[in-house]
């Protein structure tokens, strides 16, 4: 196996969480002010219509969608569907509940207008009124959150209760920055987001999981008289490494399929990118800071408990 970083480092990671908690603090504050004040929302959830279309040619996505963007559809959504040889689009624009008929055959027109050489065959129209949307932004948060507590549990029951907060406390770490970097970026949160969101959470927790294992095996076959501490430390420079070269890897795929993977799942790449990064920055400064903290919380509380028991 390739080391970057060779075995017997010991690279104090604890002795500076202070500080890199505190930034985490700070950033995440800005992402939640992203979140509740710049987060645009896609069709999909604030309300839109769905237009399918079969061309009788291939036909470009980009001229679609400059197409669209000339008819006054500048937010529209545009990606294939089916085989490539079925040259068939599924078009997504906003609208509001009151305009929605009306935005449909406006955009009818601009296709027929604009293919007059490539018939554009109108296949299927659903509208998703705002009320629709707004449920599914429900449901989104739901699922993350039943993921999140489901993977607190589990880590809860194979490790110990001190380690399941910090999990829950990290998740929660990266998709708030995560979504809350898209918000300042522009990019709309969409299905596509929810989708990028619960694949983080699944990074994270595992790579949070082999973190906490290369803990615990310290804990119950290292040194019993080192601190956490301490073991947390041997830990994370016993997995650097691995963890170094997984994420970068990781990484490197992500990064590829953003720039050369099209419009259409450009900001799916984008949010695994940033989630990748603090998937890998959190598993360390903030999961196993978390259980740190935790831990020397509960030695304080039982030593107080003994100091008055005593008095």
């Amino acid at each position: 196996m390739i080391e970057l970083i060779k075995h017997g480092t010991t690279i104090d990671f604890m002795g500076k969480r202070k500080y890199v908690m505190t930034f985490s603090l700070i950033i995440t504050l800005i992402c939640l002010y992203g979140i509740f004040y710049k987060t645009e929302y896609g069709v999909d959830f604030r309300g839109g219509a769905e237009v399918q279309t079969k061309f009788s040619k291939e036909v470009h996505l980009d001229t679609v969608r400059d197409v669209l963007g000339k008819a006054g559809f500048h937010d529209a959504t545009v990606q294939t569907i089916g085989q490539p040889q079925d040259n068939e689009i599924l078009i997504k624009v906003s609208a509001d509940e009151a305009s929605l008929n009306a935005t449909t055959e406006r955009l009818t027109q601009a296709l027929h207008t604009s293919f007059a050489d490539n018939t554009a065959e109108i296949r299927k129209v659903d509208i998703v009124g705002p009320k629709a949307g707004a449920e599914l932004r429900m449901s989104a948060v739901k699922a993350m959150f039943w993921a999140i507590l489901s993977i607190m549990v589990y880590m809860a029951i194979r490790f110990d209760f001190r380690y399941a907060p910090g999990v829950m406390v990290s998740l929660l770490h990266d998709i708030i920055i995560v979504a809350g970097v898209l918000s300042f970026v522009g990019s709309e949160f969409s299905l596509h987001t929810v989708a990028a969101l619960l694949s983080i959470i699944g990074y994270s927790v595992n790579d949070t999981v082999i973190v906490y294992d290369r803990i615990r095996e310290h804990e119950d076959h290292g040194d019993q008289t080192k601190s956490l501490r301490t073991h947390i430390n041997d830990a994370v420079n016993d997995t650097l490494s691995r963890t170094i070269l997984t994420s970068v890897a990781t990484l490197l795929v992500a990064a590829s399929m953003y720039f050369f993977g099209g419009a259409a799942l450009r900001d799916f790449f984008l949010a695994m990118s940033i989630g990748i990064i603090f998937g890998t920055y959190s598993s360390v400064y903030v999961a196993a800071s978390t259980t740190l903290f935790i831990d020397e919380l509960t030695k304080k509380s039982k030593s107080g408990n003994a100091q008055k028991a005593t008095a």
